[in-house]
């Protein structure tokens, strides 16, 4: 009987609450919008390869401190750009601001968007969404505020890019938790297929590399552990050893991949850029 019971008991779904409220206390520590200052040419590039047409209403899913909103704005288009920590929403108005534009920034998780069906021609996001806890949920709501015949624009990282190996990396030292999917999983193309493929009526991906360009390894890492969160997190989360070993590792993995040979570091990464037309 007990036996029976347990195999017909409802599954009762995950729950993202907490996990969403965790990332939210992450990514508002340190400050990304110092990280974001050094992003732009991917927005930009995106915002090239979905040939923006101007007129058109656009949203910018996690916008961060705002690059792919402006650069879509820096296109002539009608831009909304949403993301749930207040001060980078912030930071991201200043920036429209001292650049003319009126963009319109909301706080919003990214698969909980307020908005109704159909609202914009082209949905945006850059190195955002990827993060998100639930990722069936998030490309669900990406595609739910798509016009049919709009179009999806990301950029995420590769599992076997430099960040990919970083987020390995890291996460050997504080493993993720099992039920949830890795970010970099958003750079896997049968991963793209699985979240868009059914309701695109085209889908492009093109492997592209940005180039991290910093004084040195412990520059970079130095950046980082005071300005983006879920680095500075990692090290708080650690004691004075496990510190050390994961600085170390770091500064080894970004040695290996610095293709610079006169004492600054140029660190290439691999990211998808990805277009869904949805049907």
């Amino acid at each position: 009987m007990n036996e029976t019971s347990t195999i017909n008991a409802p599954v009762r779904p995950f729950d993202f609450a907490p996990i969403r409220a965790r990332q939210q206390a992450t990514w508002a520590s340190g400050d990304y919008a110092v990280i974001g200052s050094t992003l732009p040419l991917v927005s930009e590039l995106l915002c090239e390869a979905l040939d923006l047409r101007s007129g058109s209403r656009v949203l910018d899913v996690a916008t961060g401190s705002g690059n792919a909103a402006l650069a879509a704005a820096r296109r002539w288009c009608d831009v909304v750009g949403t993301d749930y920590v207040p001060a980078l929403l912030e930071r991201a108005r200043r920036r429209a601001g001292a650049e003319g534009f009126a963009i319109d920034f909301r706080e919003a998780d990214a698969d909980r968007q307020p908005f109704a069906d159909a609202s914009f021609d082209c949905v945006l996001s850059v190195f955002g969404a990827m993060f998100a806890p639930d990722p069936a949920a998030t490309a669900a709501e990406l595609l739910r505020v798509c016009k049919p015949g709009g179009v999806i624009g990301l950029a995420s990282w590769t599992p076997n890019g430099f960040t990919g190996q970083s987020f390995q990396l890291v996460g050997r030292y504080l493993p993720p938790r099992p039920e949830l999917a890795p970010p970099a999983a958003w750079g896997d193309p049968s991963r793209i297929e699985e979240l868009f493929g059914r309701a695109a009526s085209s889908l492009t991906m093109t492997r592209r590399t940005f180039q991290f360009r910093y004084r040195s390894a412990a520059h970079l890492l130095e950046t980082f552990r005071t300005w983006y969160g879920p680095t500075l997190k990692a090290f708080e989360a650690l004691d004075s050893a496990g510190r050390a070993a994961l600085e170390r590792d770091l500064t080894a993995l970004l040695e290996q991949h610095n293709t610079r040979s006169d004492g600054a570091l140029c660190v290439p990464s691999e990211y998808l850029e990805v277009v869904v037309t949805k049907r």
